[in-house]
């Protein structure tokens, strides 16, 4: 009799009896705990950069629909009430409300992520997140996200929609791809739409259009136009085609621009580098004329050291002379009998007569930069006549 009793199960089943009364016994704790417990704080968790949503929204949201939280019991928070309240918000995606035994209440919020904005024909402009759902533009923050511009006809009725038309299906899909690839990510900066209802990518590296079609087979044609950038635009230039067509899997079909076309989408000018280039032409200008007084600065270097040759000679003229008197007292009949210092003399002032008067004028600017050989060779003559008139004078002074 005792052989057929199954302990195993008996065990099992108070083990199970057991946990369900500590259940109950914890539950009934918590609520007594509740009731004596108040609401001491409120902590709100946002993760994430994007700021579609701010702590003070939520907090309004709190006060709407609960009222002041703070000094109120635990019991008489609703919090599954809190948390259909916070996830209505159009830009919240999940929210989770809790409560520990200190009384303060939690509340974390995951907020919606865009991957594309959508601006229509009817002029609506809204993103669509990465579950595919419609979402609106925020005052508070604006993503950086690809645009989609163009013939697109999809509609934002509600504050969170579903996508309708195909094309806005494949306007996701393509955003999606884009987004959770770093090159692509990079590289593609708008997406537009024809009247063909077919997709065009707009790169930022290289001025030419990328046919795309639909998305399907997208991987494959993304991987196709991939390796065209690395084979072909490095060996033909990225501004020879204007367009590239990638709407088939099997192959790349590509329209070169003509000469002139590609004289024409050559990079405009900005006002900082029209200035940059208006100095780089006067500094060369600057440089040529650097350079042109440079070869005739040994003209200017003969001119400067014959002038200091004759400042020498007037500096020795002028002791000569303070240095005559004496001599005249010393010896004053060798001074008066001496003939030969009279034209000397004579001579002197008439070289420096014609040094001042006779000397033909030549305008400054000329004759510094560029005297002309005549003129530098009647100054050296003139010069040379006054330093042998000057030495016939030291010479009869000395006997």
């Amino acid at each position: 009799m005792l052989k057929r009793i199954n302990w195993g199960a008996i065990f099992t089943g108070l083990a199970w009896l057991i946990s369900l009364a500590g259940v109950v016994v914890l539950l009934s704790f918590i609520n007594v705990k509740k009731q004596s417990v108040k609401c001491s704080d409120v902590k709100i968790l946002i993760p994430g950069a994007d700021n579609f949503i701010e702590r003070e929204e939520i907090d309004a949201i709190l006060r709407e629909d609960q009222g002041v939280l703070l000094g109120r019991n635990l019991e008489n928070i609703n919090i599954h009430q809190i948390e259909k309240k916070l996830q209505a918000n159009p830009y919240i995606a999940f929210a989770k409300v809790y409560v520990d035994m200190d009384g303060v209440l939690h509340i974390e919020v995951k907020q919606r992520q865009p991957i594309v904005r959508i601006l229509n024909e009817a002029g609506q402009d809204f993103y669509i997140d990465n579950e595919g759902l419609k979402m609106p533009i925020s005052a508070n923050f604006t993503a950086n996200v690809l645009v989609a511009t163009g013939h697109i006809n999809e509609v934002f009725g509600s504050r969170v929609d579903t996508l309708r038309t195909k094309l806005a299906h494949d306007l996701y899909k393509t955003a999606q791809f884009i987004k959770k690839d770093t090159l692509w990510d990079a590289q593609i900066e708008q997406i537009v739409v024809d009247q063909q209802n077919e997709i065009e990518l707009v790169p930022r590296v290289g001025s030419q259009r990328i046919l795309l079609g639909t998305a399907d087979s997208l991987e494959k044609k993304m991987n196709n136009l991939l390796i065209f950038y690395k084979k072909a635009m490095p060996q033909v230039g990225w501004e020879t085609y204007r367009t590239i067509s990638i709407k088939y899997t099997n192959q790349i079909v590509c329209q070169k621009r003509d000469s002139s076309e590609i004289v024409r989408n050559l990079r405009k000018l900005s006002g900082a580098d029209s200035v940059r280039i208006r100095q780089k032409v006067s500094d060369s200008l600057i440089k040529d004329v650097i350079a042109e007084a440079i070869e005739k600065e040994p003209t200017m270097a003969a001119l400067k050291a014959e002038t200091k040759t004759t400042d020498a000679t007037k500096t020795t003229a002028k002791k000569l002379t303070n240095a005559q008197p004496e001599a005249k007292r010393e010896q004053p009949s060798k001074v008066v009998t001496t003939k030969t210092t009279a034209p000397t003399a004579t001579k002197t002032v008439a070289t420096n007569k014609y040094d001042k008067k006779d000397k033909p004028k030549v305008p400054a600017t000329t004759a510094k930069l560029a005297p002309s050989a005549e003129l530098l060779k009647k100054q050296r003559e003139a010069r040379e006549k006054e330093i042998r008139a000057l030495e016939k004078q030291y010479k009869t002074q000395q006997n």
